[in-house]
């Protein structure tokens, strides 16, 4: 009997002991695991604060990234790297642990050169070993460059020359740098350091430096919208900084086109281009700070406006002819030359002046300047509808389709609920102080230039009626009235005409009843009882790209050839 005891008292206690280790065991499967993955989280937070502190310090323009997208060697130990940090200016590919002694081993990009004591020409080569550019030749035998699965051959970080590294000798080390193919574009850096010493001694006759550069030079500066459509602004911004001078290269989201048109001042006169990488309305935003320079009398400094299209409807950049959108199809090499062959033309700039009515409105009107077109009706409502829809959601809005797809949607649905019936009875319309009897219409148009709504050329329609060719240099808008959602989508795809209503120099339109959606140029409000006037405000210099040309650029070549004619004999 105490046997049985003893046995049965052994086994209980063996099974407590197999309870608790099972429970002991459980707990570490547990716990064990969300432990690992706190300390990884620390060190991963520890570490990116360093990063972080080396980024600031740093005279290079790091950026970290967890995959490179072509094979990479570090410039420091020469090892394969599949992450780590890259210079946005000089190009420097480095692992994470040799980040501070590439920091102390390599000089990035100098945006203006050390002064001696004299004014300088001319720089030497600035050499970079390894990870040149894919289909890059040696500059002095002709072969082909970084074939080798290793940290070889340079590049020169100002002209991108490649040189292999038993092709690269003393001479070249110390030989004067040409800067390449975008010579005529790029801001040397003796040039600022030669300004920075001028303006220290009190001189502003900077014309005298230009010889100190070259004879065709037309610097460009780079307006970047990084927040634009698809957000290809950041990929963009590392590389025209690769290619040009970084000071020459400006973040819109960081510094506003006002302070960075400043930099023409210092240029030689009516020689600077600039290049605007964004929507309709990041051009209006520079532009309209090209308007403040002439107020402040800097009109000798006054650029040339180029676009490279990142927003949704791009309808200026397509009359220009820098196309309908940017998706990275075209490299920045060539975006670069098409700025350069460009050819100057003037565009209308218009001021909109919205008075609301009322005996007691003790309000100042609104004021607004239009560069491409105003509306009311129901593409200002669809606009009104998708610009509420992305402040409440802006994180769903970095796509271009998904946009279009957006207005493609209240488009549909306005077809469906027609909320800007009977337009026709609500306002009146006068052109050049001449009354207009309106037809039955849902909205009405008012056009500065040849494309609306994303790309449809609007006044041509199907292009089977004469019509009064158009312009966006002649002092005249269009205008137009559509019948509907679904009338305006017939216009897009060339199915039906809009309503023409004529051409004038001064537009006016009262709104007599009822709140109606309206539009500047994509930016829409809802807008009471008032009266609407657009007046002739400036001309704005503009740069047209006439490489691309579409079924549609091709019926109005004349038109745009005559534009062109009649702006070198204004200049």
């Amino acid at each position: 009997m105490e046997g049985k005891e003893g046995r049965s008292g052994t086994a209980s206690s063996s099974s407590v002991i197999a309870d608790w280790s099972l429970v002991f065991w459980t707990l570490c499967a547990v716990i064990l695991p969300v432990l690992i993955t706190l300390w990884c989280s620390f060190q991963r937070s520890r570490r990116q604060v360093l990063i972080r502190d080396i980024f600031r310090k740093s005279k290079h323009d790091w950026h970290y990234t967890d995959l490179f997208g072509q094979p990479s060697y570090c410039c420091v130990c020469a090892q394969h790297i599949l992450q780590g940090a890259f210079c946005n200016c000089c190009g420097l590919r480095v692992s994470e642990r040799c980040l501070r002694k590439a920091d102390q081993l390599f000089l990035c990009k100098e945006i203006m050169m050390r002064s001696n004591g004299g004014a300088h020409s001319s720089m030497p080569h600035h050499w970079i070993r390894g990870n040149v550019p894919l289909c890059s030749c040696c500059m002095i035998c002709k072969q082909q460059c970084g074939t080798q699965p290793k940290l070889c051959d340079y590049r020169c970080v100002w002209c991108q020359q490649t040189v292999h590294d038993e092709c690269m000798m003393d001479c070249l080390k110390t030989e004067e740098c040409t800067f390449g193919e975008f010579r005529d574009l790029i801001i040397p850096p003796y040039y600022l350091s030669t300004i920075n010493q001028m303006r220290k001694d009190k001189r502003t006759s900077y014309e005298k430096v230009v010889p100190y550069c070259r004879k065709h030079w037309m610097p460009v500066i780079i307006l970047t919208n990084t927040r634009s459509g698809n957000n290809m602004g950041e990929t963009l911004l590392g590389e025209f900084k690769i290619l040009l001078n970084p000071v020459q290269v400006f973040d819109l989201s960081k510094i506003t086109p006002a302070k960075a048109l400043q930099l023409c001042t210092l240029l030689p006169c009516n020689a600077v281009r600039v290049l605007v990488c964004g929507g309709d309305g990041t051009v209006g935003w520079v532009l309209d700070a090209i308007d403040e320079m002439k107020i402040k009398g800097q009109e000798r400094y006054i650029p040339q406006v180029a676009i490279l299209p990142l927003g949704t409807g791009n309808d200026l950049s397509n009359t220009l002819g820098w196309g309908a959108g940017y998706a990275g199809e075209v490299p920045v090499e060539q975006i670069l030359r098409n700025v350069m062959e460009a050819d100057g033309i003037k565009l209308d700039r218009w001021k909109v002046q919205v008075t609301n009515k009322g005996y007691y409105n003790l309000r100042k009107p609104k004021v607004f300047t239009m560069n491409n077109y105003f509306s009311i009706g129901p593409d200002a409502l669809m606009a009104l509808n998708f610009h509420a829809h992305r402040e409440k959601t802006p994180s769903l809005f970095s796509s271009r389709i998904i946009n279009k797809a957006v207005y493609f949607f209240y488009g549909t649905k306005d077809c469906l609920v027609q909320e800007c019936k009977d337009l026709n009875k609500k306002v009146e319309l006068e052109l050049d102080g001449e009354r207009i009897e309106l037809p039955n219409l849902e909205g009405i148009i008012v056009l500065n230039i040849g494309y609306w709504g994303g790309g449809c050329r609007l006044w041509e329609g199907m292009g089977d009626e004469p019509y009064p060719l158009a312009r966006h240099d002649d002092g005249l808008l269009e205008v137009v009235g559509v019948h509907g959602s679904f009338h305006c989508a017939q216009i897009q795809v060339k199915l039906a005409n809009p309503v023409r209503l004529g051409q004038a120099h001064t537009v006016r339109l009262i709104l007599k009843s009822s709140k109606m959606p309206m539009q500047v140029d994509g930016e829409p409000w809802a807008q009471g009882p008032c009266t609407v006037t657009i007046t002739h405000k400036t001309h704005a210099l503009m740069l047209y790209y006439s490489g691309e040309q579409t079924d549609d650029d091709a019926s109005s070549m004349s038109e745009q050839d005559h534009v062109r004619e009649q702006t070198d004999e204004d200049l």
